[in-house]
């Protein structure tokens, strides 16, 4: 799924992320970023690990470097080897930590992403930090990710974990673009013998292992850090290097292919008063994933669902309202419900429904209440009306 930046240029967002630190994540994302660029592409960093960011000094970008501002109060990106940057480092001083709770860290993402100068880009990279846990969750709900990637070391505990990020981007609904193994291999720089140290072929079996495609391997090489502490990628530092190849054919792979989910047009706030912002359908295809929205119509009853495998649900807006688990409706420990059906209109209605990510609706109701995240997975359990394709 392609995204469209503020100058209507379609363009990919991509996440990298890791299961855990370690093996080298941000190394990749810098190098595929330049690779990309070198190639033509018009590519932007969010260094989106707010505690520790590194991109800017992979970069070479100095850490006194501070962001100006637009004219229309947006941030101008800083610039090194023609790929755009923002990030945590740029707005605070290198020895200074990141003090900040959840609500905020959240704040930081949507405004390096939304209220960022970007122009146009045809990607956005997303440097994700290890882990499945706050700021992979908003990125998720805040913005229609076109795929992510997932990278780890040969070690049987890295591709353990790695497992976990893969399991989590796949229940939120986001795409996996492939896998890339790092650090996979040695070469010993005299005799060209390659050394497996971290064990051999684990990204690739996992990749198969999960049905997702593997991207490659990058072998261990000592320039790699090398270059990274001098500011310089390794496809620029060392362009016939092994590594910096790799680097190239995952970069080509992303940016090169058309990718999407063929899902329903995100993202979206449909206002159901006056009908605008309704968002655009996509067609079922044959063999579509059951919980995979791609049309939301209104229909006699309420609401007509469409999936992906071309099952028809009409579900009206008092089903909707019964089925809201939100800590206020159902507890979140026991499963127990904590809504008083007898207490809702007979007549309630929808005033609002809007995208959360690629994965859920949002849904506000006549009776004020809007809290609820209605995920494809709870909303095609809900029993209402189904239609066999015809």
């Amino acid at each position: 799924m392609a995204t469209q930046d503020s100058t209507g240029h379609d363009r990919k967002m991509i996440a990298i992320s890791s299961g855990k630190g370690g093996v080298g994540k941000s190394t990749v994302t810098a190098n595929i970023a330049v690779a990309m660029a070198e190639a033509g592409l018009r590519v932007g960093i969010v260094d989106a690990d707010i505690y520790g960011p590194s991109i800017p000094g992979m970069l070479g970008i100095a850490a006194d470097a501070k962001p100006a501002m637009t004219p229309d109060q947006k941030v101008v990106p800083s610039e090194a080897f023609g790929v755009k940057v923002i990030s945590m480092a740029m707005l605070s001083p290198d020895d200074e930590p990141a003090i900040l709770r959840g609500p905020m860290v959240g704040k930081y993402l949507r405004m390096f992403v939304q209220q960022v100068d970007w122009g146009a880009l045809d990607v956005l990279l997303l440097d994700l930090p290890p882990g499945t846990g706050d700021i992979q969750l908003t990125l998720a709900q805040a913005f229609p990710l076109t795929g992510a990637v997932v990278v780890s070391t040969p070690q049987d505990v890295s591709l353990k974990i790695a497992r976990r990020g893969l399991r989590m981007m796949e229940q939120v609904n986001v795409p996996i673009l492939g896998v890339v193994e790092n650090m996979s291999g040695f070469t010993c720089p005299s005799c060209g013998e390659v050394t497996h140290i971290f064990h051999q072929g684990g990204g690739e079996r996992i990749a198969e292992d999960i049905g997702v495609p593997f991207l490659g391997s990058v072998p261990l090489d000592p320039d790699v850090v090398e270059s990274g502490d001098a500011g310089t990628p390794l496809v620029t530092a060392a362009p016939d290097s092994p590594a910096a190849a790799a680097y190239r054919q995952i970069a080509e792979t992303l940016s090169g292919g058309k990718i999407t989910t063929r899902g329903i047009s995100t993202p979206f706030i449909w206002t159901l008063t006056d009908g605008s912002g309704k968002p655009d359908p996509s067609a079922p295809t044959p063999g579509g994933a059951a919980n995979l929205l791609v049309a939301l119509d209104q229909s006699d009853i309420g609401f007509a669902l469409t999936w992906a495998d071309g099952h028809e649900q009409h579900l009206t807006p008092l089903d909707l309202r019964l089925a809201c688990c939100c800590a206020a409706c159902r507890d979140e420990i026991t499963g127990a419900d904590l809504l008083d059906a007898s207490s809702v209109p007979l007549d309630i209605g929808l005033t609002r429904i809007w995208s959360i990510g690629n994965y859920a609706l949002g849904l506000a109701f006549s009776d004020g209440h809007s809290t609820g995240i209605y995920t494809f997975k709870a909303l095609r359990e809900i029993q209402g009306t189904e239609l066999e394709d015809v």
